[in-house]
Order: structure tokens, then sequence, then C-alpha cells
């Protein structure tokens, strides 16, 4: 089981300066990663992740970085590819990509002309992995699809080999983004508008996963919360459930930055 501490990206996280000051603070109480939000608008002021993610890359050195999860049908995928690409380079092979189809029903979604239909998303976002996989190999790439028309020569490829492990957001207990994520590294599991699942719910998905890829390794998230690193009930049901890392997540409201540095520097709920 590995330790991963999550924070949104806007009102008093939304600043690149205080993410970066959590995550070296992460780093130094024995945390295995720092995770942050991609919202570009909620609680102002709002932190854009990319940039937040490059400096909390060059205020670490070891603890794995990344966004949980960015919406990928809203982002232009060559953009999307570059800043990877980059950002692994940058913190010499950290980062995780965190990916979702993104939740139309929130305002930044649909504000900027994406569009909010659920089978629009799920067909862009199953076919833009595909191609963002591609653009992350090192190889020239052609691709004519529906929804994407790539031509492009080689991007130089990042650290990580075959390229940066790719996370998959699944809402249990739907099928379909379960199919989905259990193609790629790890699948971020969760709720229904929320972020926790059950042990039982964390079980059947390891499951699923040995059925359809018996000899390959998948990451499984599952988030929650504890008081402090001697909480660990959840964690080791979730653990022995076949979760492989827990993320302990900041409220979204209703703490303070204050307490949020409490709980990183009390360190992780370590079973």
């Amino acid at each position: 089981m590995k330790y991963g501490f999550y924070t949104p990206n806007f009102d008093f996280f939304g600043d690149a300066t205080v993410l970066a000051e959590l995550a070296a603070e992460a780093e130094v109480a024995g945390w295995d990663g720092f995770f942050i939000w991609d919202h570009l608008q909620f609680i102002e002021p709002v932190a854009d992740p990319w940039i937040a993610l490059t400096a909390m890359a060059l205020r670490t050195k070891s603890i794995r970085l990344g966004p949980l999860v960015t919406p990928v049908p809203r982002r232009h995928i060559g953009k999307l590819a570059r800043e990877v690409l980059t950002l692994d380079r940058l913190s010499n092979g950290r980062l995780t990509l965190g990916v979702g189809a993104g939740y139309p029903h929130l305002p930044d979604y649909v504000s900027f002309g994406d569009s909010g239909d659920q089978r629009d998303r799920a067909a862009r976002f199953d076919e833009a992995l595909g191609l963002l996989d591609e653009l992350c190999s090192g190889k020239p790439v052609q691709h004519n699809g529906a929804h994407y028309r790539v031509e492009t020569g080689a991007f130089a490829s990042g650290i990580q080999r075959p390229r940066v492990p790719i996370w998959v957001a699944a809402t249990w207990p739907a099928k379909r983004p379960l199919v989905r994520a259990a193609r790629w590294d790890g699948i971020v599991a969760s709720g229904a508008y929320g972020l926790e699942v059950e042990p039982a719910a964390i079980a059947e998905i390891a499951a699923h996963v040995r059925r359809e890829r018996p000899d390959e390794p998948v990451d499984i998230l599952r988030f929650g919360r504890t008081e402090n690193p001697s909480d660990t009930s959840v964690v080791g049901a979730c653990a022995a459930a076949g979760a492989t890392w827990w993320i302990e997540y900041a409220p979204p409201a209703g703490s303070s930055l204050a307490e949020v540095r409490s709980r990183i520097a009390l360190g992780p709920p370590r079973i």
C-alpha cells in the first residue's frame, strides 16, 4: 500500500506557491504522492493544475505528483501530451496522469463551450486515451478518428517507460467505466458524487482486474480521510480488499490551511 495526499486547486489551495509548499511538506512527512484537482472555476482563486504541478515538481525530489483527475475531453490533446511529457522530464519521472471524462454538472465543464452530453464525452474520452498513448510513444502519429484528427512527427518521449502511468476514473458501481479503467495502469475508484467506496466494492474491482489482466499490475486507488496515522482500520480493510493506494483527501470546504498542514505533517496512516 502507498499513500497519497489530495487537495483541491481552489480557495486557499488556489495558489501554486501554497500547493508547492504542501507537496514539499508531504514529502518530508513520508507521503508517497501528492495529487490535486483539475477545475477551471470553482471557488476563487483557482490555480491552473499544470502550473501548480510544475511548481510542486521544482520543490520536491521523490514524491509522486499528478492531477486526479484531468477531464480529457475538454483538453486539447496535443497540448495535454506536451504538458505530460514536459512535466515527466522536469520531475525526473515522478508524474502520474489521472484522467476522467469530467463532470458536466459542474459549471466549469460546460461554461466554456464543452459538450455535457454523456455519450459524447465517453466516446471522446476513449478515443483520446488511445491517441494520448500514441503521442507519448516517441513515434510519429497519424490518426483520423471520429473526434480527433492528428498528423504529426514524433514527440520527444518522457522519462518513464513505456510512458507516464495513466490512472483512469471509474465511478462505482457503473461497469463501463470500470472496464475502460482496467485497460490502463490504475483505477481511480469513487462513488457517485462522492469519493469513498466500501472495501467490498474495492474487492469487486480487484476481482475484475484479476480476471481481465491476471499477469499485469494495476493500481487501485481508494479515497478516504483519517484523523491521524494510527487511524488505520478502514485503510487496512481496503488494502486487504485489493487497494494499492490510500488517497487521503483534504475537504474542499470547512477546513483551514493550518488544519491541512497539520494533517500532512502527521504522516500517512501506514498499516
